[in-house]
């Protein structure tokens, strides 16, 4: 999303009860994560929690959620071989580098595999974007 002055029309906003600064049970569910894919799941998720004050946290559908206010923006989520770090308004997100991955409508992941090369700058700078987004999203709900 460029900027609050963008005139695209916007989805109703998504919105979940229950999200609060720190989730014991995202703890939890982290430590259960097998080795490699538990300490790939933590890096990731404390990347997306560190976004800012206003970010809260809950586990929906499985997977370790961030929102603002109550609007979820990204999640991790620990699979067989690999970890996602999804992004819930995906397809609005600049992503020259590609990482992107997905065909819903709204949301787009990244797999991200233990022992494989990753851009670790671009996936970065989509969480840092996904953010924003979110932001600008909720001023424009106002």
């Amino acid at each position: 999303m460029s900027s609050l002055n963008d005139v695209r029309i916007l989805p109703p906003l998504l919105r979940f009860t229950g999200a609060v600064e720190r989730s014991p049970t995202i703890s939890t569910w982290l430590d259960a994560q097998p080795n490699e894919l538990g300490s790939l799941a933590r890096t990731w998720f404390a990347l997306v929690r560190r976004c800012g004050s206003e970010v809260r946290e809950l586990m929906h559908d499985g997977y370790a959620t961030v929102c603002v206010d109550d609007a979820p923006f990204a999640y991790v989520g620990v699979f067989k071989d690999h970890v996602n770090v999804g992004f819930f308004h995906g397809t609005a997100l600049p992503d020259p580098s590609g990482l992107l991955q997905g065909t819903g409508k709204y949301m787009r992941h990244v797999k991200v595999k233990p022992g494989l090369a990753l851009d670790t700058p671009s996936l970065e700078a989509l969480i840092a974007s996904a953010y924003r987004d979110i932001l600008t999203r909720l001023t424009l709900a106002e």
